[in-house]
Formats: C-alpha cells, sequence, structure tokens
C-alpha cells in the first residue's frame, strides 16, 4: 500500500500570490489539483494527504472535493511540521501502508510514469528512492562575499525532483530522528540516519513552478 504527502502551506511570494503557492490557478485549477491527480492518475496511490495552511483550510477542501481518497489536514509552521503531520494523518487513513511518497504541490505536472518508477523502486527493495536529472550548467562554489572557491565536477551531480519515495519505517525514524530540525528535502534526513537513498531517472516535466517565469512556462508546455 502506497500514500502520498503533500506539503501545500508554502507561501507564494515569488509567485507574486498574497496567499499559497499550491492555490496559484493554471489552467482552470490550482497547482495542488494538479499534483493531487497526477498522483492517483499513477494508480499506484492509495490515499494522498495534503497539508494546508490553517487560514486556507476550507478553500484547500473546495479545491480538491472533486478528488476521491484525499485528505486535507493543517499545516505546521514549516515544511517538516507539515510532512510529520501529514504522514501521521495518511497512517490513520491506511495502516498498513507500506510505502510512503513525498510530493511538492509546486511540481504539479509531473508524469504519473514518474509517480509508478519511484513506488516500484521502494517496492523492489530500495529504502529510499528520489528521482534525479544531470546538472547541466556549470557550478561554481562561492565564498560569503561571491567570490569563487571552486568548480565541482558536476558528472556526479544530480538535481533532485520528487515524488520522493520511502519505505513508511524508514520516513518515520527520520522524522523522529529531525526534533527540531527545518529540512526542505526529506531525503536528507534519510541520510542523517545513515540509510542509502537510491535514484531514479527524473523528468523534465517534473519541473518546480516557482517564479512567474516558471508559470508562464508551464502554461505554454502544458497547455490542455
Amino acid at each position: 500500500m502506497t500514500v502520498a504527502l503533500v506539503p501545500a502551506a508554502g507561501r507564494g511570494e515569488r509567485l507574486g500570490s498574497a496567499g499559497p503557492k499550491a492555490m496559484v490557478f493554471l489552467h482552470g485549477l490550482p497547482l495542488v489539483a494538479h499534483a493531487v491527480r497526477g498522483l492517483l492518475a499513477a494508480g499506484c496511490v492509495r490515499h494522498v494527504v495534503v497539508a494546508a495552511p490553517s487560514s486556507h483550510q476550507a478553500e484547500m477542501i473546495a479545491a480538491l472535493s472533486a478528488f476521491d481518497r484525499v485528505s486535507v489536514v493543517p499545516g505546521g509552521a514549516d515544511r517538516t511540521a507539515s510532512v510529520r503531520l501529514a504522514l501521521h494523518a495518511a497512517l490513520e487513513h491506511v495502516p498498513d501502508a507500506r510505502i510512503v511518497l513525498v510530493h511538492d504541490a509546486a511540481r504539479a505536472f509531473t508524469p504519473p510514469a514518474l509517480v509508478r518508477s519511484v513506488t516500484e523502486a521502494v517496492a523492489a527493495g530500495a529504502p529510499a528512492v528520489i528521482p534525479v536529472l544531470p546538472v547541466t550548467d556549470t557550478v561554481k562554489r562561492v565564498d560569503g562575499a561571491g567570490v569563487v572557491l571552486d568548480t565541482p565536477d558536476r558528472t556526479h551531480l544530480r538535481a533532485v525532483q520528487t515524488p520522493q519515495g520511502f519505505d513508511v519505517d524508514v520516513l518515520r525514524r527520520a522524522y523522529e530522528a529531525a526534533s527540531g530540525t527545518v529540512a526542505t528535502d526529506d531525503a536528507g534526513l534519510v541520510e542523517r540516519i545513515g540509510v542509502p537513498v537510491h535514484t531514479v531517472p527524473g523528468d523534465v516535466a517534473a519541473m518546480k513552478i516557482t517564479t512567474p517565469f516558471d508559470l508562464a512556462v508551464a502554461e505554454a508546455v502544458f497547455a490542455p
């Protein structure tokens, strides 16, 4: 059994929105609805839990009312707290869940095939799995003054996407050990407890919509 968590309490300031980023509309639906639709379309997700800002609970529930097997819970003060709350709620809905996916609402057009790929890799025995893409730009490491320190070899660098998939016990352990920690990457918490994180090929369609430019690109590329 697989459950999916969607922390959607982040603000949309960089998108020019006064409310949650997940509630920014694109092609008639908020980003969170596109993301949830993709998760359910994969055919392997039993239940989705969305962690929403307490100030926008009713709005988020209404936006997702067309979907079965979806719950909305109040999010926490930060992403880590929201995932922790969503995980607790998901395991109440599906106590026998063995795989947990954590997905960014901003990656609204992630292909269902990528959701299946991550899930299948965890089901095959990997304790933690993330989708990745090769880094194509040259990367520089700089100091506090912006002066270049060195140029890492990008051969071994990867850009990370979501959903990230985990054995439920592994993710639970990672969050128990992360008390007081604020993280933007769940796999990073798993790394801290010494569990290996495996990778599968990502997909350019799983782009993260963060800025008005990203939104314009997504509007053009993912036109119905």
